[in-house]
């Protein structure tokens, strides 16, 4: 196809599909509150009703288990009831899951409600980015496709704000409230998805063409882009001009979901099975470079370092949180500009420094016998650091590469196979960390993690190819080319 400059116009930021994908996003800030606000419920939950410290393990790590069966079936489910559909599935899933927590007269109901809304997040977590990537013209697409990561950071920030002023309220009450009050939101999103439009390349997978151009011109700067966008749609489904003028148009091949684990695990050609290792590998490695170590345990670690004041272990462990947001804004303004695969090398470049300087000055602390302060200034400000370098590039990266890179009819699948295993790395850090660091020390942990971004920066060089400005239509193209990515973005200039 010849595209020459008819894309230009696609630079021009399009209102109506930003607003869009924000709505989308929405269901990720209910998700981040999930996680983030149980963090400061269990303390008020283990007094209340009595539970044991292996109960609260399993309460708190339970959300990953059911999160994991959730992304598995959301990709199935968005293929069959819509992508819009699925979201409003993940909200209602959320409003149960927080209803019954906040009713929560017990540890089976608290642990009934968590598993529903461990379910929710699983789906939120596939869904929103890709819903996003399919509305988004590729000059946009980094933007767009990584706001589900920043509502996902606003959400834990949300859910350390909750803890602090419900956490005032009587202990019956605030807990309860910490909990139920996410009921609210997602029932607001729940209506508020409704007015959304469907996923215009779901719409043309069915066979509806017709409805997939009215939205393709709703989410298009002008005219002649709804039809180039629209145009390589048919062009790769082999639908021919004549039927775009009907209003239903049979597909040529199975259009919700069958077949397509046999066509991701089974027999993939070799183009699906570096898009498959791609989306797997830089899933696997959000979590295994130590993210989830520091996000969780940052208290843990000031502390080793030398700052015992709770007020003070509060006040930088939310410092982290605000680093996150502000490092995710960041990011959505270099991921079209920068590119992806080069965020990426910076990113997991400075997380290595990161990552070993902390090691390093918690390993002094640990062998020194007084109070070091330069140690303690170096532990925090590699801290900051890493979460300012993971959250500029790996963290958003990972949603929005995994989102783009499949063929239509395997994208929400081979997506969800992506989340599953982040949402299994993720459970594996945080439950396995504390037993790591007792093993070779807390100084050696963060080494370890270091070790594993430095194997995490080959892997983005060899296997990951850069995707900006690339339309989600050309992306077999790109994942065809016998190179190691260092610059296969299609030739004829940003789309």
């Amino acid at each position: 196809m010849e595209h020459g400059g008819k894309e230009d116009q696609t630079t021009t930021f399009n209102k109506y599909a930003f607003a869009c994908a924000v709505v989308a996003s929405m269901v990720s800030i209910i998700s981040g509150y999930d996680t983030g606000v149980m963090s400061g419920a269990m303390i008020f939950i283990k007094d209340d009703i009595g539970i044991s410290d292996t109960q609260q393990e399993v309460l708190a790590g339970i959300l990953n288990l059911c999160a994991l069966v959730g992304s598995l079936a959301a990709g199935r489910t968005s293929d069959y009831i819509g992508r819009r559909y699925t979201i409003l599935l993940a909200s209602l899933l959320f409003m149960v899951g927080a209803i019954l927590m906040g009713y929560g007269p017990n540890y089976a109901i608290l642990m009934l409600g968590r598993c529903v809304g461990g379910v929710g997040v699983g789906f939120a977590l596939m869904i929103a980015p890709v819903y996003s990537a399919e509305i988004s013209s590729a000059s946009s697409r980094g933007f767009l496709t990584s706001l589900p990561e920043l509502c996902i950071g606003i959400g834990i920030l949300l859910g350390y704000i909750s803890n602090y002023f419900l956490g005032k309220l009587t202990l019956r009450l605030g807990w309860r409230l910490m909990l139920g009050v996410a009921a609210l939101p997602s029932l607001a999103l729940a209506l508020g998805i409704l007015a959304m439009p469907e996923s215009p390349r779901w719409l043309a997978m069915q066979g509806r063409l017709a409805d997939a151009k009215n939205v393709f011109l709703r989410v298009s700067n002008t005219e002649q882009e709804a039809e180039l966008r629209f145009g390589e749609i048919k062009v790769v489904m082999g639908f021919n001009d004549c039927e775009v003028e009907e209003k239903n148009v049979k597909p040529s091949y199975k259009s919700q979901g069958e077949g397509v684990w046999k066509e991701l695990l089974v027999r993939p050609t070799p183009k699906v099975r570096w898009m498959l290792i791609a989306a797997v590998g830089i899933h696997f490695f959000e979590h295994a470079t130590g993210i989830e170590a520091v996000m969780l345990y940052s208290p843990r670690i000031f502390k080793k370092a030398g700052v015992t004041s709770k007020d003070k272990l509060l006040l930088a462990t939310v410092g982290i949180g605000l680093t996150k947001i502000i490092f995710l804004v960041l990011a959505l303004f270099l991921l079209d500009k920068v590119g992806r695969r080069r965020l990426l090398q910076i990113s997991t470049g400075g997380m290595v420094c990161g990552l070993t300087l902390l090691g390093f000055s918690l390993t002094m602390v640990d062998s020194s016998s007084e109070k070091l302060l330069w140690a303690l200034s170096l532990s925090i400000g590699a801290t900051y650091g890493y979460v300012a370098f993971f959250n500029v590039g790996l963290g958003p990266v990972t949603w929005v590469y995994a989102s783009e890179i499949f063929p239509l009819k395997l994208r929400a699948q081979g997506a969800s196979i992506g989340v599953a295993v982040n949402r299994t790395m993720n459970a594996v850090v945080s439950m396995s960390f504390i037993s790591v660091y007792k093993a070779i020390t807390i100084g050696g942990s963060f080494f370890m993690f270091a070790g594993i971004s430095i194997v995490a920066w080959v892997f983005f060089y060899f296997f990951l190819p850069e995707t900006k400005g690339v339309p989600l239509e050309e992306m077999e193209m790109v994942f065809s080319k016998k190179s190691s990515g260092k610059n296969v973005a299609i030739e004829n200039g940003p789309r």
